[in-house]
């Protein structure tokens, strides 16, 4: 067993029965060698089965829920709980408690067949032809912050079983991380002239040096100089969209920050976020003479102490 069963069928340890079988239904479907072609998902299905195996079982549920991964170890004198017979709720029938299904034990009509019925589990999609539809598939699509921000069109290449394919996506302006862009009917293959499933690519935004992101709110840093932080200023700050001008009040210390309201990223549904410069003073690293005799007569007239300010 790859995962902790509750884990592998996404479910909390509370879960009622009917929640336990609607898991397996989903993820079965989803999973079925028969049904889904892409490495690794007769793997995880013998997973789900086997979770569903334990998990379904009254019996064997109590018992895993009290000892863990090593409820098979235990003798059956000390096992917990009571519940009708091993074997009930499993879709495969039989007695003897939790067993593994080799693939060619299990035809994909006998599995759902058991559940409900084709036309039952695939919501009305099964015919008398063998109908499948496809499985929807996932993939990754990593974009920049200035990629999320203004959305466009994009041409994504994605390895698959049969080789590398091409996509063309439309980006929607302001996309943030997790959100998932649906590509209907480019999934995996369906059976029986049954349609194809949806592709869906989850952005993952990079790490960018310039902008860190909280939500669709964006924080930069704002360099200025010591006397246009003490005198106060208008300053110039690159965001995502293009460079933006900045109203630095006179008195700004490092850390102020500076709220431009719905200047972060783009929302088609709501309100957008805001950008946030965050104020860096910045001294030369060299000084002409003139700077260093001004700066020497500045610390000779001012009384500001930096470590004794409020």
């Amino acid at each position: 067993m790859a995962g902790e069963y509750y884990e592998v069928l996404g479910i909390a340890r509370d879960a009622s029965a009917d929640e336990i079988q609607r898991a397996f239904r989903t993820l079965a479907r989803r999973y079925h060698p028969d049904v889904n072609r892409d490495p690794g998902a007769e793997e995880r299905f013998k997973e789900i089965n086997e979770a569903y195996h334990v998990l379904a079982d009254p019996a064997t549920r109590s018992r895993y829920d009290r000892f863990g991964p090593d409820f098979r170890r235990i003798p059956e004198d000390v096992d917990v709980g009571a519940g009708p017979g091993r074997g009930q709720g499993s879709p495969f029938g039989g007695a003897g408690g939790t067993r593994r299904v080799r693939r060619e034990d299990v035809d994909v009509e006998d599995l759902f067949g058991r559940m409900g019925g084709f036309e039952d589990f695939f919501g009305g999609s099964w015919r008398a032809g063998g109908t499948i539809p496809g499985a929807d598939q996932e993939a990754e699509l990593p974009l920049t912050v200035e990629e999320a921000f203004t959305g466009g069109k994009r041409q994504v290449t994605l390895a698959g079983p049969d080789g590398q394919r091409r996509y063309d996506v439309t980006i929607p302006p302001g996309v943030i991380d997790g959100q998932r862009i649906r590509l209907s009917g480019q999934g995996g293959q369906g059976m029986g002239n049954g349609p194809a499933g949806d592709l869906y690519l989850r952005v993952r935004i990079q790490p960018d040096s310039r902008y860190r992101l909280d939500g669709r709110d964006i924080h930069v840093d704002l360099p200025v100089a010591p006397w246009e932080a003490a005198l106060g200023a208008t300053v110039p700050v690159l965001a995502p969209g293009g460079e933006l001008k900045v109203v630095v009040p006179a008195g700004s210390s490092s850390g102020r920050k500076l709220r431009v309201a719905g200047e972060g990223m783009p929302n088609r549904r709501g309100r957008p976020g805001d950008l946030y410069a965050e104020v860096r003073i910045v001294v030369p690293q060299t000084l002409k003479r003139r700077e260093r005799e001004l700066f020497e007569e500045l610390a000779r007239e001012s009384t500001f102490d930096p470590r004794s300010a409020r």
